[in-house]
């Protein structure tokens, strides 16, 4: 039998081109963050399992991959084996927030007051892979901490939709919504304060189960009062723009937002605003966030304003038109002598101090063949070089 040479299942490879592509879109986001004077930082792709684990990544803890300890250390556990998590003291992140708290809480003393962070990597999650879901994926998220006013959510909001813009995805809006008033709402349909959390995740299915499906759900798991007002509310939902939320609305381009008061958001550190980025026709969310200002003090024992809102780059991307190919251009060795290496290797410096991309390849028998790979691979443009070449002289691939 054959081994299975691809990839593990839910992880790509990704070719030249494809490769090319992502690091285009990567530095569009980067540099529209940038100019918004956020600044990059990174964050190892494992943490310590308690972190990860401390009751603030919702679901996503379940589905953090484990890292099983080393040495002497596993055969003690082996002795414990009081659950699962025993064996293990490490994990892959499953997102960049709960990093992101912890790289502050340990380099707060260096950092502004107000601490405005890029993270952009790859995280992991051992769910079912489907169409659009990956087991390992890029997140490219902005955080503002140390500011507890309105203007961190409309920097925020500002800046995500300038990196949409410039990518082209200029039709994408942002859903907004806040906790404070789904728990109102909640309070309101006489949900217990220990129930909230079991009905928020039920609301926040809508998308998914639509209407008559949560509502069967609430019905089932809180009674039929509760279930009866959140039929009555869903059909009639006010979307003005409640006060609360007026100064972020009245700061970021009109039609760029949109209150939506069944957005739930599933991470149970969110604290106030939450957002939602979607762009019509696609059926999904392409990014979201909100603030979290209970989460840093998990690691500080003091609390800290802090908001954030992530990319989802994998969607991001697959919406993003292909890019144009590079100019990069090939210089074919009539031969392997060394004089014909020389002259070709004085050739590529010249144009690669000229800013272009230079590819080196010794003539084969089926040039042509060569060169239609080449150009599926960004290469445009090729010359002759031979030991009597004084010049270049350019042609273009598969013409």
């Amino acid at each position: 039998m054959a081994k299975d040479i691809n990839p593990p299942r839910g992880m790509r490879d990704f070719l030249p081109l494809e490769k090319a592509k992502r690091e285009s879109v990567l530095g569009v986001i980067r540099g529209v963050y940038s100019s918004f004077g956020f600044q990059e930082v990174e964050t190892p792709a494992l943490e310590n399992l308690d972190r990860l684990t401390s009751g603030q990544g919702g679901d996503n803890e379940k589905l953090a991959y484990r890292v099983m300890k080393r040495g002497a250390e596993i055969y003690s556990a082996l002795e414990d084996m009081s659950s699962v998590d025993a064996l293990a003291d490490l994990g892959l992140r499953f997102d960049l927030t709960v990093p992101l708290t912890r790289f502050y809480a340990t380099n707060r003393n260096e950092l502004p007051t107000v601490f405005k962070a890029i993270q952009m990597g790859p995280v992991w999650r051992a769910e079912r892979p489907q169409k659009g879901r990956y087991r390992q994926f890029v997140q490219c998220d902005i955080d503002i901490i140390g500011d507890d006013s309105v203007l961190a959510e409309i920097e925020l909001l500002n800046a995500s939709l300038t990196a949409l813009d410039a990518l082209g995805l200029n039709k994408a809006v942002i859903r907004v919504n806040h906790r404070e008033l789904l728990t109102s709402l909640l309070d309101g349909f006489g949900v217990q304060a220990e129930d909230r959390s079991s009905a928020m995740i039920t609301i926040d299915k809508l998308d998914k189960i639509e209407a008559i499906g949560v509502v069967s759900e609430l019905r089932e798991r809180l009674g039929d009062e509760i279930a009866d007002k959140a039929s009555a509310w869903l059909a009639k939902a006010d979307t003005s723009v409640p006060e609360l939320l007026a100064p972020i609305f009245s700061a970021v381009a009109e039609g760029r937002l949109r209150f939506d008061p069944t957005l739930v958001r599933g991470m149970g550190y969110y604290t106030g605003t939450i957002f939602e980025i979607e762009m019509p026709g696609t059926g999904s969310a392409i990014g979201g966030g909100g603030r979290y200002d209970g989460m840093v003090g998990k690691w500080l024992g003091t609390d800290v304003p802090a908001v954030g809102i992530s990319i989802g780059f994998e969607r991001v991307v697959e919406l993003v038109e292909t890019q144009s190919k590079t100019s990069g251009v090939v210089l074919v060795l009539e031969d392997s002598s060394l004089e014909v290496i020389n002259k070709a290797v004085a050739f590529q410096k010249q144009l690669i101090a000229s800013g272009k991309a230079v590819r080196l390849e010794i003539k084969p028998k089926k040039l042509n063949v060569l060169l239609d790979s080449l150009l599926a691979n960004g290469f445009s443009e090729f010359a002759l070089v031979g030991a009597e070449t004084a010049e270049l002289s350019f042609k273009p691939i598969g013409n």
